[in-house]
């Protein structure tokens, strides 16, 4: 391995670690969900701008109209896929929350055929049906004896659906640096919470403390505006398909979290469909470097 790959290896591991840990934080910002979210993408988008200007001397790459309407309207999906996750959080485990998320990619799959002509195989098919047994387990629907809240699963599952819709959005957009995209993406995703919050009254709910506003503040320049910087960065150094294999770090990390630091438990059904859910979006994204070889 080139010392560049290395380096750019381990500025992506990090980079999902950090983005592990966003569950943990969440239950510690005694905040709505949808504050966390506009607070989040301004916080975010603010520190990308100040990055974006610093790495091109000043200069300013001028978006064509096209993709600043779907960079815009892809960023308003973002800020409410951010407020279902953090619902999430609040109804059910880290763990499942995280795992229910981690379903967008079987969405973009199932979806792809019909938005983008892209064949769907026979296997990426089988992934897609050992992805959804592999909620069922994680859902506890099968299990009597546990108590689960199935908002929390409906929420993440929303969640996912949202960020499924901005990974096909940003399918159609090209030549904008990913950087840029990034910061007009989290400006709009905080921007559109702003008539929300005021219609919910969402701006003087929660419990605003010293403790939380600095968790607030980490949330939305480590967890987003560094940890985006370090994810697209390491990304100019490694091939596509180690990015995304490496980004099931993320899910596998804040499951562990969970356990280690919130004591969450996971029962034995769950932990097989955390792995159905994880190791069918693997295979499926091993598929076109196969093909290829």
């Amino acid at each position: 391995m080139k010392p560049e790959s290395g380096k750019a290896t381990a500025t992506l591991v990090v980079s999902m670690l950090v983005f592990g840990t966003i569950g943990i934080f969440r239950r510690y910002i005694p905040l709505p969900s949808a504050f966390l979210a506009f607070a989040r993408g301004m916080l975010g988008g603010l520190y990308l701008f100040v990055f974006t200007r610093i790495r091109n001397r000043g200069k300013h790459e001028k978006i064509e109209k096209k993709n600043l309407i779907l960079l815009i309207v892809s960023g308003a999906f973002i800020g409410f896929n951010w407020m279902f996750l953090f619902e999430a959080y609040n109804y059910t485990t880290v763990a499942v929350a995280t795992l229910c998320y981690y379903m967008q990619p079987t969405i973009v799959m199932v979806l792809s055929p019909v938005f983008f002509r892209e064949k769907l195989t026979g296997k990426k098919a089988l992934c897609a049906v050992v992805a959804v047994l592999g909620m069922v387990l994680v859902s506890g629907v099968l299990e009597s004896s546990r108590n689960t809240d199935i908002r929390g699963v409906l929420f993440g599952l929303g969640a996912a659906v949202l960020y499924a819709s901005v990974v096909m959005i940003n399918k159609k957009i090209v030549g904008v640096d990913a950087y840029e995209k990034t910061m007009v993406q989290l400006l709009s995703a905080g921007s559109v919470m702003i008539p929300y919050l005021l219609l919910t009254s969402g701006f003087t709910g929660g419990v605003f403390t010293v403790s939380s506003v600095v968790l607030l503040l980490v949330v939305g320049i480590f967890h987003t505006g560094i940890a985006y910087v370090m994810y697209f960065g390491s990304m100019e150094a490694l091939p596509v398909q180690t990015v995304a294999i490496l980004s099931y770090i993320d899910p596998v990390s804040a499951t562990l979290f969970s356990a280690l630091l919130l004591k969450e438990e996971m029962s034995l059904l769950s932990a097989v469909g955390a792995v159905m859910i994880i190791g069918s979006a693997i295979v499926s994204e091993l598929r076109p470097s196969l093909r290829k070889d």
